[in-house]
């Protein structure tokens, strides 16, 4: 089975067809840095990761590039409110975001562009815009004429243009020819940042920046345009009007994420019920949080709980168990072990990940019991199955950046140390036949949390949940 995905724009699962043979180019939206990460806002970088992991299993060379949004209305008030110049806050906030994607295991962007980095860009767009009756300066700002296109706009969110509210995305809406046209650009303002401009100095609207970068790193037609769901709309719908306007393709496939919820209301920091991620991450492991967070279907709504969270990270610790497990016993795991093919079908099914991790359950139930049996050869296949599996979804227990990621309170090095140091004393307290020490070793760590088992290979421990 080819890889199919949901694409927004037709409101079909459509086989996926890169416009290159073995190539990929994903536009993805990123953050809008006015303040830190809430797992709402990781939940759009997680998702797709998976789907950049498996393009890439699938011998796909992949360019994923995710913008940064560091200027715009909400920063600009931020920095007000705190008595800092704007550039303070997006950099500030920017740096907790790349903390949180990297703690949560996303593969680093191809490229990370800036939208205060691209004014030129945008300053061409409007340009061309300008020269073909789609846009119009008025007052220092440039706005996107929407009757100019009254016969597409609206196509992406499936609106007819007599249904639409006003943009209300300026403070002269007066100057507009139309409520509904968009800011393109907003004029100089005291107190603001500004760029100068064939129209005047001032600043991007959010729209145009998106734009702007998607075609220049990727080019005028590209492969994949992602980002959550309340992004549809105005945001993508104006950024794919007025790139077709100005004669780009534009994106083929429009990819979207649900929402994450709390209580059935989205998540957003003006009603008090953010969890940004360094708190998140004092209740489980990063590990544990991207599985919650990938677990359910990319487009099904995610409404937070305490408890389903901690379902989900005991769900991924029977995971690692078994690989935990089986690797004392196999020592070489081969990397190159083919997935599958119900665990591929899955993810070409616009990436069924609910289905995927069903499979990777089912392969662990068997290989506990041939762990159980001793049929090392059983184990090595089912672990290296396993393993190959995890990894198509950033989730191997093994891999390098689980291995020196620590638990959630970030001790788990120093608590690993301590350990070995209890275990050297029990075992040195086992070979002088000091059995009643060694015992009392064990339940001291068992008193702690540390549960111990001898096993063939030696000692292994966890901590208990």
């Amino acid at each position: 089975m080819s890889l199919h995905l949901y694409d927004t724009s037709t409101r079909t699962v459509r086989e996926f067809v890169p416009i290159e043979p073995g190539r990929v180019s994903i536009y993805l939206c990123g953050a809008t840095v006015q303040a830190p990460p809430h797992i709402g806002h990781i939940r759009s970088g997680v998702n797709f990761d998976v789907l950049r992991r498996w393009l890439t299993r699938c011998e796909y060379d992949v360019t994923l590039c995710r913008n940064v949004t560091d200027i715009d209305d909400k920063i600009i008030r931020v920095a007000g409110q705190e008595g800092v110049p704007w550039f303070v806050v997006a950099e500030r906030n920017q740096r907790a975001f790349t903390w949180a994607y990297q703690v949560l295991g996303c593969l680093p962007p191809t490229v990370e562009p800036r939208a205060t980095g691209h004014v030129p860009e945008m300053i061409e767009l409007m340009q061309r815009l300008i020269d073909r009756g789609h846009a119009y300066a008025a007052d220092g700002d440039v706005y996107f004429d929407v009757m100019s296109y009254a016969d597409r706009y609206g196509s992406l969110s499936n609106q007819r243009l007599d249904n639409m509210r006003p943009a209300a995305d300026t403070d002269n809406e007066g100057c507009k020819r139309d409520s509904r046209d968009f800011a393109l650009w907003k004029g100089a303002k005291p107190g603001e940042p500004t760029w100068p401009t064939p129209w005047g100095p001032g600043r991007p609207g959010w729209h145009l920046e998106c734009s702007a970068m998607a075609t220049k790193y990727l080019g005028p037609t590209f492969d994949i345009h992602g980002g959550g769901v309340d992004l549809i709309f105005p945001h993508h719908e104006n950024e794919l009007t007025q790139s077709q306007a100005a004669g780009d393709g534009f994106a083929r496939y429009w990819m979207h994420n649900s929402l994450l919820t709390v209580g059935g209301e989205k998540m957003a920091k003006s009603q008090g019920n953010s969890l940004l991620i360094p708190a998140m991450l004092q209740k489980v492991r990063p590990v544990e949080l991207r599985y919650y967070l990938v677990a359910p279907h990319y487009r099904s709504v995610i409404d937070y709980s305490d408890e389903a969270l901690q379902e989900a990270a005991s769900a991924y610790r029977r995971i690692e168990g078994f690989v935990t497990r089986a690797a004392e016993v196999i020592h070489d795991v081969d990397a190159d072990a083919p997935l599958p093919v119900e665990f591929a079908a899955a993810l070409d099914d616009d990436l069924g990940v609910p289905q995927a991790l069903a499979i990777i359950h089912e392969v662990v139930r068997e290989g506990n019991v041939a762990l159980a049996q001793g049929n090392k050869e059983q184990v090595a296949r089912l672990l290296a199955e396993t393993q190959n599996m995890l990894d198509v979804l950033g989730l191997d227990p093994r891999s390098e950046q689980w291995r020196s990621s620590g638990d959630a309170s970030g001790l788990r090095q120093t608590i690993d140390d301590l350990v070995a140091v209890a275990l050297e004393q029990r075992e040195a307290a086992r070979a002088r036949k000091d059995y009643a020490a060694a015992d009392g070793i064990r339940d001291r760590l068992a008193g702690a949390g540390i549960i111990v088992e001898d096993t063939p290979a030696g000692p292994r421990w966890e901590i208990a949940r």
